[in-house]
This record gives C-alpha cells, sequence and structure tokens, in this order.
C-alpha cells in the first residue's frame, strides 16, 4: 500500500488532513483494499473525512463516495472501531449508490490516529 512518503494516494489528501487535525477535528480515513474485477480505483485509493463531513480524495470516482462519507462518520460518531466495508453490483446497496461497473471493492474505513 502506498504510504505518505512515496507519495501515494494518501499524499492527495495530507494537507487537507493536516488543515482538519490543526484545527482540532477527528479525521477518518477510507482506503481501498481490494478489487475484484473491474473497479473504479485501484487498491491503495484513500478518502479522508473529517467530523464535520467535509471530504477530500476519493475512494471510486464518484460512485460510492456518499455511502463511504456515512461509514466514515458513523466509525468517528461510535466507538472507533475500524469497518471493512464492501461495494459490488450484486449488492443492493451498491448499486443504489452508483457501483455498476460490474466489479466489487472492499474498503477499509478507520479514525486516523497519528
Amino acid at each position: 500500500m502506498a504510504t505518505i512518503e512515496d507519495g501515494g494516494p494518501m499524499r492527495e489528501v495530507l494537507s487537507d488532513i493536516d488543515r482538519w487535525l490543526a484545527a482540532g477535528k477527528r479525521v477518518a480515513v477510507a482506503r481501498v483494499v481490494e478489487v475484484e474485477g473491474s473497479g473504479p480505483r485501484e487498491p491503495g485509493a484513500t478518502m479522508a473525512v473529517s467530523e464535520d463531513g467535509e471530504v477530500a480524495g476519493s475512494v471510486s470516482g464518484g460512485c460510492v463516495e456518499g455511502a463511504v462519507l456515512t461509514e466514515a462518520l458513523e466509525v468517528l460518531g461510535g466507538d472507533g472501531t475500524p469497518r471493512l466495508v464492501t461495494y459490488g453490483i450484486s449488492d443492493d446497496d451498491a448499486f443504489a449508490v452508483g457501483l455498476t461497473c460490474g466489479g466489487t471493492i472492499h474498503v477499509l474505513v478507520e479514525p486516523l490516529d497519528w
């Protein structure tokens, strides 16, 4: 998986994360950890969400961002337990939010704890 140092997907959202943390906001990070079949983005694609619902980055190019935003806010509002969520064409919820590429993506959503 890409890291901040190698300029990977996490780097795309770093300035927003830094700004949110400097403002005292809690942050969750969602990352594509696996793609089965055709997927909109590769593993490592990253999206960050502030506790206020601000979003940086993308895990699907727009297909499931709304659903991932909801998961991230629930992680931040709950006990902070990471979640592995799956979106695919056979999943009624995923189809409803627009993942029609025919594949399945697995997204890990966790609170940022630096």
